[in-house]
C-alpha cells in the first residue's frame, strides 16, 4: 500500500504495469504517481476518489486517473479488476506532447460514438488481460501490439490539450508534499504536531495547513487518521486481534472519533465489518 508519491515498478520487457487485481477488502488513502492509471472493474464494486470527486465504480465500468493527480480507493465489496499503469516517461517516447494532455474516459456518455469508442477500448484491455494471464508463446509480441493500440486510442479518442504551465505548477506542489507524506507514512502511528510536520515542509504552520488542504483536499490531521484507518481496516479483516489492540498498534487513541470516522468510511461498526468478511 502506498500513501505518498508511489513509484510505479514496471518490467523491463513491457515498461508498463498491468495485472488482474483480486481485492477482498482494502482502503488506500490519498496518493499519486507519475503514471496514467486505468482501472477496469469486472466484478464487485470500488469507491474511487479523484481529488475532491468520489465515484462508485460498478462492474463493467472503467476509470482513468491522470498522472500526478491525487486519488484514493476503497473496497468494501470484493472485486476483480484490470489495473493498468503507464508511466508518463514511457508515453512521452511515443507522444512527445503528453505532458500537455489530459485523458478522460467518457463513462456514462449519451453520445453513441463515444460509447462505441469506449467499448472498443475496454475490449482491447480484455485482450491484454488474456495475453497477460495466459502468457502464450509470443506473449510479448501480442501484449506490446495491444499496448500500442491502447496508446493510440488514448491519444486520438480520449485526450484534450491543456496549458503546460498548469501541469508545472501542480508538479512543484506535489514534489513539495512528497517528504511530508513520506514522513507521515513512517510516523503515522505516533503523535505529529502541526509545527513538526510544517518543519518537514519548510513552511510556517499556518501556511502549511492551507497548502496541505488545497492540495490534498483534507486537513493534515484528517489525512493522518485516514492513514491509520487504512492499516486498521486491513488488520480488522485479516486478523482476530481485539479492536482496542489494533487501535493502539496504529496510534488511534480517540475511540469515539475512530467509531465515527470508521462508520463514515465503511457504513457500519468495526465488529459488523469483521463479521461480514468472515462470512464471505
Amino acid at each position: 500500500m502506498s500513501t505518498t508519491h508511489e513509484i510505479v515498478l514496471t518490467p523491463v520487457t513491457t515498461k508498463v504495469r498491468f495485472y488482474t487485481s483480486v481485492d477482498n477488502g482494502s482502503y488506500i488513502p490519498s496518493h499519486w504517481h507519475r503514471a496514467i492509471e486505468i482501472i477496469y472493474l469486472q466484478t464487485g464494486a470500488l469507491t474511487v476518489t479523484v481529488e475532491s470527486h468520489t465515484q462508485e465504480l460498478t462492474a463493467g465500468q472503467c476509470i482513468l486517473i491522470n498522472s500526478n493527480v491525487v486519488h484514493a480507493t476503497q473496497c468494501t465489496i470484493p472485486n476483480t479488476a484490470v489495473v493498468f499503469q503507464i508511466p508518463l516517461d514511457f508515453i512521452e517516447t511515443y507522444i512527445p506532447q503528453v505532458r500537455s494532455l489530459l485523458f478522460h474516459l467518457p463513462e456514462g456518455s449519451a453520445d453513441p460514438k463515444e460509447r462505441t469508442k469506449l467499448d472498443i477500448f475496454k475490449n482491447t484491455l480484455e485482450k491484454m488481460q488474456i495475453a497477460n494471464d495466459m502468457q502464450p508463446d509470443g506473449f510479448l509480441l501480442r501484449f506490446n501490439s495491444l499496448l500500442f493500440e491502447v496508446l493510440f486510442q488514448l491519444y486520438h479518442n480520449f485526450s484534450t490539450k491543456v496549458m503546460h504551465s498548469d501541469f508545472s505548477k501542480k508538479k512543484k506542489e506535489l514534489d513539495r508534499l512528497n517528504p511530508v507524506l513520506q514522513y507521515t507514512t513512517e510516523h503515522y502511528n505516533e503523535p505529529i504536531s502541526i509545527q513538526e510536520i510544517a518543519d518537514v515542509a519548510c513552511l510556517q504552520p499556518g501556511y502549511f495547513c492551507r497548502f496541505f488542504k488545497n492540495n490534498m483536499g483534507t486537513t493534515f490531521l484528517e489525512y493522518q487518521n485516514e492513514l491509520r484507518l487504512s492499516h486498521i481496516y486491513q488488520d480488522l479483516i485479516t486478523s482476530k486481534d481485539p479492536v482496542n489492540v489494533i487501535l493502539d498498534r496504529h496510534g488511534f487513541s480517540n475511540y469515539k472519533l475512530f467509531r465515527r470516522v470508521f462508520r463514515e468510511h465503511f457504513g457500519d461498526t468495526p465488529l459488523k465489518i469483521r463479521q461480514m468478511h468472515a462470512q464471505s
